[in-house]
């Protein structure tokens, strides 16, 4: 069993890079789900600013039985300015996000994120220099269009506020995206994702401090395993971005709407409505699309 995990491995380190990227892409969302439902659950029942603090203190609890065991020189980063300031940008947009979450089902939620890839790829065609083929750009304006689907029924409602502070989130993190392009050239993932935990754990705590109740031990358990997997999906979208351009990567997020409407509805009961599968399928179909059009295309450049 060993022997055939490590030749599984070997055939995934010598795939071309976007294959790796769309893999890791797809590990990362699924991750990031399962953390989004249990965080949903977590601020219905507490702030949601202590449910955020807790989330990233739990990330770098899980983070520090490797940080000890390699030692504090390994992940001693290229630019502590420079992780620093993506922590503080990363903990504006997940502090917009986390004060929206317990007034949005999680298929919508989702949806409004989708609207991250648009702002990441255009920043990183201009400000890193990336090419940005016309496939690409279908395909991320064909999601962005089931996006629209989805969302725009509800901002006629009364929680119309809340889809517009998630919407707000989308740009600031894609900026945060955008330095963690720019740190995977000189740190790897493992550094970028403690900092990343650290960073944003002190930065909230004043606030979490202020609104702090103290939770149950079902809660500490929950926020355990929140802290796991967004360990996990930060590490994974870390690794997608350092194996290909950060437009490949964010070409695939949009099928992470199917593991959320999953979740929505075996949790808590939200059933998705007709704009929310028609949405679904539109994202659905450009991501297959675009899949299969990076694998072909790296098959074609390894042939070369």
């Amino acid at each position: 069993m060993l022997k055939r995990l490590t030749h599984l491995k070997q055939r995934f380190q010598q795939a071309p890079g976007p294959t790796r990227a769309i893999a890791w892409a797809m590990a990362g969302g699924f991750a990031f789900s399962v953390m989004n439902m249990l965080l949903r659950k977590m601020s219905l029942q507490m702030h949601p600013f202590e449910a955020l603090f807790l989330r990233h203190l739990f990330g770098f609890a899980v983070l520090l039985p490797f940080v000890i065991r390699l030692g504090l020189r390994h992940y001693r980063p290229s630019s502590v300015k420079g992780q620093v300031t993506r922590g503080l940008v990363h903990t504006v947009a997940i502090s917009l996000w986390f004060f929206a979450l317990p007034h949005l089902a999680l298929a919508d939620t989702t949806a409004i994120s989708f609207t991250g890839p648009i702002f990441s790829m255009i920043g990183a065609a201009y400000l890193l220099g990336e090419r940005m083929r016309g496939d690409r750009w279908l395909a991320a304006l064909i999601g962005f269009t089931g996006v629209l689907v989805v969302v725009m029924p509800k901002l006629s409602g009364g929680g119309g506020w809340y889809y517009l502070v998630m919407l707000a989130s989308a740009p600031v993190f894609s900026f945060s995206a955008l330095l963690n392009k720019i740190l995977t050239r000189k740190d790897p993932p493992e550094v970028i994702v403690v900092w990343q935990t650290l960073t944003v754990s002190l930065l909230s705590l004043p606030v979490a401090l202020y609104y702090w109740v103290t939770p149950t031990a079902e809660q500490w358990g929950i926020f355990f395993l929140a802290g796991l997997f967004g360990s996990i999906s930060h590490m994974c979208v870390t690794h997608a971005l350092k194996a290909a351009d950060m437009s490949v990567s964010q070409s695939v997020k949009f099928v992470d709407l199917i593991w959320a409407t999953l979740w929505g509805f075996l949790v808590f009961n939200d059933l998705p409505n007709q704009y929310t599968l028609a949405g679904g399928l539109i994202i659905v179909s450009a991501t297959l699309w675009i899949s299969r059009r990076e694998a072909r295309r790296a098959r074609e450049q390894a042939s070369a």
